[in-house]
């Protein structure tokens, strides 16, 4: 099996992965780097998922790259443009040549010695192909592209109809003129109901508890209008710091004083409803951010509702029945199509096999540092964005710590960076506090976080920014060595003294 040699290998062809690309051309152009995406095509999210109304849950401003300001007068924009906008960047930084579409990573191996790692990409055709690289940047995603949350529903194989996942959507189903049933309540349903509703005979969201859905415009008249008055990259700066700082500001006033956000969101619901709808089906159990808040662009969730298009029912689902779903009340709801949206199946880093000097590296095991490297996994980092923000916020902090460290790397005359570390001697916890289920199902196998800078995880994009962009990179827990040199930290040890958060 022939092998490549590359400076740095990225792993994936969406945001995460094309904003590292980017980084590398933009501030490192003599670093030969290769973009390997699993997929036929480019846009990772925005190529898998094609269900009915997909778009962003975030806006463009903030989700889309800061080195290439989002144009679009859509704030909040449907699927296909953005893999549109992602084929722009692509050909704007000139990351085409370099991409391998057709090549899934399936392991990556660390030696200490060469300082390099071999990564082992598979071609659908069973091919493979090893890359010797400086660095691995994992942009891959979170969760798993080939297999989605999809409980198993008692009676599933008597319903006469058909059951579909969105992560899986049919081409060429037709819901026009039916009666659907959508189980789950949060992001996908919120967005593909008003979609399917414009034509189905109805839609019923079943849901076991509800989410907060709030509606705001699909457009962003004060963006535009700096948009027309500034020059693109500064128009563009301006309006993704005015959203940064808005949402900002409002996600710390809910989550400081819940008592006061929690009504004032069901009351917006209120508002946004029928007259007398009974308002069970908009009253979360949890608080604000504790799960993501849903995004209704324009009110068209409910709308659809106005319209009698779309209800709601909160209640279990029993079991499947021939002629749609029986609830735990007893009730049934018939369905023709019946739209399983559970939920996503998390992966840790994209599901790749990691050995560090022939040792099996598992990533539950380590602990984050500075929200983008993991204790004792040398000149690697793997991208995971914000969850209370917009993803790719992070993902771009993230890529530029990466040209960042190879830099401090090249200064010095060095060949391994790596945040080492005592694992089993620090005081850890989880690395998100979201109850949203995609995330407590998978929580013992996320990696974790320390109670002490730099281990945490901020979820602030402000703290993260100064830490990631400001901060020495040379900090004293970042081990920077030459190949061969040992970087290992004696069990009992620590690689710096701690310091209290932000220090």
């Amino acid at each position: 099996m022939d092998e490549i040699g590359i400076d740095v290998v990225v792993v994936g062809a969406g945001l995460s992965g094309i904003s590292g690309a980017a980084w590398l051309a933009m501030k490192l152009p003599r670093k030969s780097f290769v973009v390997l995406e699993g997929r036929d095509d480019i846009g990772g999210t925005w190529d898998l998922f094609r269900y009915p109304g997909i778009r962003s849950d975030s806006d463009m401003h903030t989700l889309g790259f800061s080195f290439f300001p989002w144009r679009d007068k859509d704030a909040i924009a449907a699927g296909g443009k953005i893999k549109d906008y992602i084929g722009a960047a692509i050909d704007r930084f000139g990351i085409r040549p370099r991409l391998r579409l057709g090549h899934r990573v399936i392991s990556a191996d660390w030696c200490s010695e060469r300082a390099r790692w071999r990564v082992c990409a598979e071609q659908k055709d069973g091919t493979r192909v090893t890359f010797v690289a400086r660095y691995l940047y994992m942009g891959s995603g979170y969760y798993d592209y080939s297999e989605g949350h999809n409980p198993v529903f008692a009676g599933q194989e008597d319903f006469a109809g058909e059951v579909v996942h969105p992560q899986f959507w049919p081409e060429n189903l037709d819901y026009a003129g039916k009666k659907v049933v959508v189980i789950g309540s949060g992001a996908t349903a919120v967005t593909l109901i008003p979609t399917m509703a414009q034509t189905a005979a109805h839609v019923t969201m079943v849901q076991r508890s509800p989410s907060y859905i709030v509606a705001r415009p699909g457009r962003d008249k004060q963006a535009n209008r700096l948009k027309s008055w500034l020059p693109a990259n500064l128009a563009g700066a301006a309006v993704r710091w005015k959203n940064v700082l808005t949402s900002r500001k409002m996600r710390q006033r809910m989550m400081k004083d819940p008592a006061q956000a929690r009504p004032m969101l069901i009351g917006l619901a209120k508002a946004s409803l029928p007259r007398g709808y009974d308002m069970t089906h908009f009253t979360p159990r949890h608080q604000p951010w504790e799960q993501r808040i849903c995004l209704a662009p324009d009110g068209d969730f409910y709308r659809a509702i106005h319209r009698g298009k779309a209800s709601v029912v909160t209640d279990s689902v029993e079991r499947f029945v021939p002629e749609g779903v029986k609830l735990a009340s007893g009730q049934v709801i018939e369905a023709d199509i019946i739209v399983t949206a559970t939920g996503l199946k998390l992966l840790r880093g994209g599901g790749v096999q990691l050995r560090v000097d022939g040792q099996p590296t598992n990533l539950k095991d380590t602990v984050i540092y500075k929200g983008a490297m993991y204790s004792n996994i040398p000149n690697f980092s793997l991208v995971f964005g914000y969850t209370g923000s917009s993803w790719t916020l992070k993902a771009d902090l993230a890529a530029r710590y990466m040209v960042r460290v190879l830099k401090e790397l090249d200064r010095r005359g060095a060949d391994i960076a790596v945040p080492a570390a005592d694992v089993a001697s620090m005081k850890t916890t989880w690395m998100q506090t979201f109850t949203s289920g995609y995330v407590v199902r998978a929580r013992e196998d996320m990696p974790r976080q320390g109670v002490e800078h730099p281990w945490q995880v901020h979820q602030d994009y402000v703290t993260d920014r100064r830490i990631m962009l400001k901060e020495p990179v040379a900090d004293g827990v970042l081990r920077l060595v030459k190949a061969g040199e040992p970087w290992q930290v004696s069990s009992g040890t620590s690689a710096a003294p701690r310091v209290a958060a932000g220090g």
